[in-house]
């Protein structure tokens, strides 16, 4: 069996800071693979500042080189329409049989987890690993948590519960780590005023941006 974490996201443009929260997951969860999702077309967002999926895919592609368990899936890029967590987790279910799903979001996007669809089907069918963003630290969903109530939480500090035989769906593996404060939206307003990008994207991605001119 595969570990597999889902790490989706309009990723507009895909940063440092995405890199970051996924290197500090495999280096707490025994994950064999991390799956980077661009969205065709988020459902919570507007799409006017989105850039074509081409490039955000292919954004996504060059960031994620030179790491041997980050892969890129075009399960969502490549269907038109919004993308919506349930369907895309039925569909690689289909194609991947022999794996078990972890999805990883920020503790931010996690307080609105209310707001996704069939998100109690989503929370029986798989697990999240939640991670900590800077001004949203684990504390803060002890609300959501509480009425959501999930088949189990494993706070921060007992990661080495996951390497069960069986770590099974349903469960919140909460995870509290430094992560840097840099934003997809500061990033296309810094591109909008002319203004300097690098140290917040990988080099190539800051490379493409600039090449195809996109966000200006």
């Amino acid at each position: 069996m595969n570990l597999t974490g889902l790490f989706g996201g309009t990723f507009n443009p895909i940063h440092l800071g995405h890199l970051k929260v996924a290197e500090e997951v495999l280096g707490h969860f025994p994950l064999d693979t991390i799956l980077f999702i661009p969205s065709y077309i988020p459902p919570h967002k507007s799409s006017v500042e989105v850039a074509p999926v081409r490039h955000r895919l292919k954004m996504v592609e060059i960031a994620c080189q030179g790491h041997p368990a980050f892969q890129v899936s075009e399960v969502e890029a490549g269907r038109p329409g919004p993308s919506y967590s349930i369907v895309t987790l039925r569909r690689l279910k289909r194609a991947r049989p022999q794996d078990q799903f972890f999805f990883i979001v920020g503790a931010d996007a996690f307080l609105e987890i209310e707001t996704w669809k069939d998100y109690d089907r989503l929370l029986r069918e798989c697990s999240f690993i939640v991670v900590s963003r800077p001004g949203f630290g684990i504390k803060s969903l002890e609300k959501v948590i509480e009425r959501i109530k999930p088949a189990g939480v494993l706070p921060p500090g007992s990661q080495a519960l996951f390497n069960s035989d069986n770590p099974g769906p349903g469960k919140l593996y909460l995870l509290e780590v430094p992560t840097p404060d840099i934003s997809s939206s500061d990033i296309r307003k810094r591109l909008r005023a002319g203004q300097a990008i690098t140290g917040l994207v990988p080099p190539g991605v800051e490379q493409y941006i600039e090449r195809h001119k996109l966000y200006r």
